[in-house]
């Protein structure tokens, strides 16, 4: 994916935006994945062919809630840039119909962070994210995809020190959603993606609690190549995490804008959008801000 670390760990990936893309000092969330980094159509895989996606992603936040929701009392500011460079391959092969792809994340994470007196800055790799295979389905109406990814503990990672890039531990990441076009020139789109994460333990033994991801948007085309939307995304801790102690279980919200425009001649497409979030519960909460190109090559 995701907090303050968890978008510097994405990317924020992320992640997205890694994406979008852990804070073990003050707010520990878990996942990889960051939430709100695939934009208005989400869960829309493209076309077969050769593409290369630049997530660009920057998340920023000066609190952190307890496990009801309210602010700790404490001195927080983190702000995270996360560059991830995702190559993909849909493939002209078939399975069940659909269209068989493959890609990979690979994010640069810097992040500055404090909490209660103590301040770092850092840059570095991040986690990087394998997705083999993807399967897409594309209707008159819809469009489909499952995946599985896993996550590779390449970043530096240190428990001590929560603006490192990495988590530390290995992930496996499984992938459903559609998107729905209701009227036939696909003017209107609404689309749905899943993520879930499940956790493997990390060197010192621990293993973190899974983590599910939604995102949502709606969008309108008001030309041939603009689309304008809202995007939102539901993270939330669903297992507990091993060991003794305390359990918590992070949650966040996030809503905001965007903006998609495609430039056909140069075969790229970039989008734009900014969430901002609430509801947060045993993690940050701040804002994201993901501009993101596509070129076909």
């Amino acid at each position: 994916m995701h907090r303050s670390n968890t978008y510097s760990t994405l990317l924020i990936g992320s992640a997205l935006v890694a994406c979008l893309c852990a804070l073990p000092i003050v707010a520990e969330a878990q996942n990889h994945y960051p939430g709100g980094i695939e934009g208005i159509k989400a869960a829309s895989l493209p076309p077969p062919g050769f593409y290369l996606r630049d997530y660009n992603l920057v998340y920023f936040a000066d609190r952190v809630n307890d496990a009801n929701g309210d602010r700790v009392p404490i001195d927080f500011n983190v702000t995270a840039y996360a560059k991830a460079i995702r190559p993909i391959w849909i493939t002209e092969w078939q399975v069940l119909g659909g269209y068989v792809g493959l890609d990979v994340l690979v994010p640069f994470i810097y992040t500055d962070f404090e909490a209660g007196g103590y301040r770092d800055s850092t840059f570095g790799l991040g986690d990087i994210c394998i997705e083999v295979p993807t399967i897409s389905w594309h209707g008159p109406c819809y469009d489909f995809g499952v995946g599985y990814a896993i996550w590779a503990p390449t970043g530096e990672f240190d428990r001590t020190r929560p603006e490192k890039p990495g988590k530390g531990f290995w992930s496996h990441m499984l992938t459903a959603g559609g998107t729905w076009y209701p009227t036939e020139d696909k003017a209107w789109s609404l689309s749905v993606l899943n993520r879930y994460e499940i956790h493997m333990r990390d060197e010192a033994g621990y293993t973190p609690g899974n983590t599910l991801t939604t995102e949502f948007g709606l969008g309108r085309a008001v030309c041939k190549t603009a689309e304008l939307g809202v995007i939102g995304y539901y993270q939330q801790q669903t297992t507990d995490d091993s060991g003794r102690g305390p359990k918590p279980h992070n949650r966040v919200f996030g809503v905001g804008p965007e903006i998609s425009v495609a430039i056909p001649k140069w075969a790229l497409f970039i989008s734009a959008r900014y969430a901002r979030e609430f509801g947060a519960e045993d993690t940050s909460e701040g804002n994201t801000v993901t501009v993101t190109l596509t070129k076909k090559l």
